[in-house]
C-alpha cells in the first residue's frame, strides 16, 4: 500500500516538474517575442519621428483641404505638440511594423494548434490585414473628408474654427480604427459559421434586423454624432453582410465536406 502511495507521489512529482519546465520555456518564448516585437516598434517610431512632418502632412491632410483660408491647428500646451508628435510615430510605427508583430505572435502560438488549424492561420491574417487596411483606406479617402467639410462648414464671420491638433488626432485614429474594424465582418462570420453558431439561412432570414443592428454599431463606432459619418459607415458595413452570407455559404460547405471526409 505504501509502495503504491509513493509511486503516485513520486509520479506526482514528475509530472509537477514536467509542467514546470513547460511552463517555463512558454514564459521565455514570450519574452522572446514581446522583446523582438518591442524592438522593431522601436526602430520603427524612430524612423517614423525622423519623418514626423511627412506623417503629419498625411494624417492632417484631410482637414486641412477643407479648412478655410488661413485657418491652423493649434496647441494650447506647452508639451502638447511634443508628445501629439510621439503619438503620430507611434502609431504610424505600429502600422509598418504590424506584419513583423503578427508574425511573431504566430510563431508564439503556433506550436499549440493542431495540424488542421495552422492552415488557416496565413490566410486569416493575410485576409484580416487586407480588410482592415481596406477599412482604414475608405475611412481616409471616402469618408472624413465629406464630414470633415460638414463639420468646418459652421465656420463664418462670427464662430472662428480654432482646432486643437491633439483633439484632431484623438478623433482621427478612433474614427479610422473603427472603420478597420467594422470591415472585419466577413471574417467575423466565417468563423462563427465555421463554431455552428451561425448558417447562411439565418443570416438572410434576418436581414432586416442586421440593417438595424448596423446603424447601432455605426452610431457606435463613428465618435461624432453627426448621420453623415454613420450613413458612410453603414453602408458599407450592410455591403459586406451581403458578402458575409456568400462566404457563410462557403464555409458550410467546407465543414459538411471536412464532416463527410472523416465518416
Amino acid at each position: 500500500m505504501e509502495d503504491s502511495e509513493d509511486k503516485e507521489r513520486q509520479e506526482g512529482n514528475e509530472y509537477s516538474e514536467d509542467y514546470k519546465m513547460s511552463l517555463t520555456g512558454h514564459l521565455v518564448e514570450l519574452r522572446k517575442r514581446l522583446t523582438r516585437s518591442l524592438i522593431a516598434l522601436g526602430i520603427g517610431f524612430a524612423g517614423c519621428y525622423y519623418y514626423k512632418d511627412f506623417i503629419f502632412d498625411v494624417v492632417t491632410r484631410p482637414l486641412t483641404q477643407v479648412m478655410p483660408k488661413n485657418s491652423y491647428l493649434i496647441y494650447i500646451g506647452l508639451t502638447e505638440a511634443f508628445f501629439t508628435y510621439m503619438k503620430v510615430a507611434f502609431f504610424a510605427s505600429l502600422i509598418i511594423t504590424s506584419p513583423f508583430i503578427l508574425y511573431q505572435i504566430w510563431k508564439f502560438i503556433a506550436p499549440g494548434l493542431l495540424p488542421k488549424e495552422k492552415k488557416y492561420v496565413v490566410p486569416f491574417v493575410l485576409s484580416s490585414s487586407f480588410l482592415f487596411i481596406a477599412g482604414v483606406f475608405f475611412g481616409y479617402f471616402i469618408a472624413l473628408p465629406p464630414a470633415f467639410k460638414f463639420f468646418v462648414s459652421f465656420n463664418n464671420q462670427y464662430l472662428q474654427a480654432m482646432l486643437s491638433f491633439k483633439d484632431y488626432l484623438s478623433l482621427f485614429v478612433t474614427f479610422l480604427l473603427g472603420f478597420g474594424l467594422s470591415f472585419e465582418l466577413p471574417i467575423f462570420i466565417f468563423f462563427l459559421t465555421k463554431l455552428g453558431i451561425v448558417n447562411p439561412k439565418m443570416l438572410s432570414k434576418q436581414r432586416r434586423y442586421a440593417v438595424l443592428l448596423i446603424f447601432v454599431i455605426a452610431a457606435i463606432l463613428t465618435p461624432s454624432p453627426d448621420a453623415l459619418s454613420q450613413i458612410l459607415m453603414a453602408i458599407p458595413l450592410m455591403f459586406l453582410y451581403e458578402i458575409s452570407i456568400f462566404i457563410s455559404k462557403f464555409a458550410e460547405k467546407k465543414k459538411e465536406n471536412a464532416e463527410t471526409d472523416e465518416k
